[in-house]
This record gives C-alpha cells, sequence and structure tokens, in this order.
C-alpha cells in the first residue's frame, strides 16, 4: 500500500511538531522550508489535522501551531486511516471485474492491508522520535 503525499506529509508535520519545545509554536512556512513542500499544500494538511485533533492553531501575528496531544497518545495507525482519503485496496466492481464470484484475491489483499495496520498500530508517535536532537540537527542542516 502506498500512503498519499496528504498522508505521508501529515506524518511530517506531526514528526516535526513532536520534537519542538514544549509549548512552542512553529509556522506553517517553518515546515515547508525544512521540509521542501509548497506552503499552499501544507495548509491543508495542516487543516487537517487540526480538524481532527491532532493538532492546535493559534492564529495571529504570533501564532502558528503545535501538538494537540502528547507524542505517546497519537497512534500511527489511527493517523493513517485517519489521513488517507480511501483505503480501500481494490474495487473488483469499478470496473465490474468478471472474475469477482470466484476469485479469492480481494480477500488476500485485505488481510495483508489488516497485517498492515496492525502494525501500524503498535506504534505512537513517541515512538518515531526516539531521537528528537538528531532530527531536529537533520532538519537544521536541511
Amino acid at each position: 500500500m502506498q500512503l498519499t503525499h496528504h498522508t505521508d506529509f501529515s506524518l511530517r508535520v506531526l514528526v516535526f511538531l513532536a520534537v519542538q519545545k514544549q509549548d512552542a509554536l512553529v509556522t506553517i512556512s517553518d515546515i515547508a522550508n525544512d521540509f521542501n513542500i509548497a506552503k499552499n499544500h501544507l495548509t491543508k494538511v495542516v487543516h487537517k489535522l487540526s480538524k481532527c485533533g491532532y493538532v492546535n492553531t493559534v492564529r495571529g501575528k504570533n501564532g502558528g501551531l503545535c501538538l494537540a496531544k502528547a507524542p505517546a497518545e497519537l497512534n500511527v495507525g489511527d493517523i493513517v486511516k485517519t489521513m488517507e482519503a480511501n483505503i480501500e485496496v481494490v474495487n473488483c466492481n469499478k470496473p465490474v471485474c468478471p472474475l469477482s464470484n470466484a476469485c479469492e484475491l480481494k480477500g488476500i489483499l485485505n488481510e495483508a492491508q489488516s497485517a498492515f495496520f496492525a502494525t501500524l498500530e503498535k506504534y505512537t508517535l513517541a515512538d518515531i522520535v526516539q531521537q528528537p536532537d538528531k532530527i531536529l540537527n537533520l532538519l537544521d542542516s536541511g
């Protein structure tokens, strides 16, 4: 399964926020510059992250964004499921597949996807950012 850019960028935003000093607000421009992502696209990503309760946003001159919860409370599997628009692996009805009544492929792919999500659900954002200083150094050197 390949994640969409939207989900990939969502995870990058959350990692970026997780390694910041507690209560520090960062801007979309900060993140866009460090990851070389278009600010307009990142704005859409942050909007959805905010709507879903993963980040808090503060408007105004000294505004920015920060994590809404501790990294240990943000499950990677839940984040991916929330951010992916469509997690269906295969659609046998579009176009209609003449083999769908006898083929086991969809079941096999669904089993594989379940294993994929079961693995992601074992981890939190805290597991991803176990080396915050190293992550920050890599961001600063980019």
